[in-house]
């Protein structure tokens, strides 16, 4: 429930304050989601349970998109966008009443999907470091090309190129159609027996 209650707090606030800084943000900008950490991020250490990390990047993506003016125009078009891998580092925890920022932007894009860092951060130190890979996909099957969001997306200056160590990790960490890891012959662990 809690997250329902932050998604209306998150659309009442862009809806309230669109812009950054004066003007409002691109995709290619970066925006600081800002959370305050309640009972039920809470697990039995009383420290924010590592699930809801996750939860918060899908809402420091969303106000992302919704900022830059990016939802509506993918909504348009009838495509919608899913995390097809992310991975995140927790360096310090944050507990009950802490105040923080979610830091999001976007890394680059390849020929398969575009990439963001999403940071947390309080009193301008990291808490935790994400990097998702996300894909967009056409409500009536397919996927959307990197053109095609460039285009929706609008221009930018900005070098798109992903960084090395991202191309590698998302190699890495891809599952091949038969549901084995890229570069092994293995079976991916607990998928045994499924389609």
């Amino acid at each position: 429930m809690n997250l329902y209650f932050r998604l209306f707090l998150l659309q009442l606030r862009v809806r309230l304050h669109p812009a950054i800084g004066g003007r409002r943000p691109t995709l290619w900008d970066e925006v600081r989601t800002p959370f305050r950490v309640t009972l039920t991020d809470l697990d039995p250490l009383r420290h924010v349970n590592n699930g809801k990390y996750l939860s918060m990047l899908d809402l420091g993506r969303l106000d992302l998109m919704l900022r830059s003016g990016f939802w509506g125009a993918i909504a348009e078009r009838g495509w919608y966008p899913v995390v097809s891998a992310q991975t995140i580092t927790y360096k310090r925890s944050l507990t009950l009443g802490q105040r923080f920022e979610l830091v999001t932007r976007v890394l680059g894009m390849d020929d398969r999907a575009a990439y963001l860092e999403q940071t947390f951060v309080r009193r301008g130190t990291v808490v935790a470091r994400a990097v998702v890979q996300a894909r967009f996909l056409l409500r009536t099957g397919g996927t959307v090309s990197p053109s095609e969001l460039l285009e929706a997306a609008g221009a930018t200056d900005r070098d798109l190129s992903v960084p090395e160590w991202v191309h590698e990790w998302a190699g890495a960490t891809r599952i091949s159609s038969s549901g084995t890891l890229a570069g092994t012959g293995s079976e991916t662990p607990g998928r045994e027996g499924t389609s």
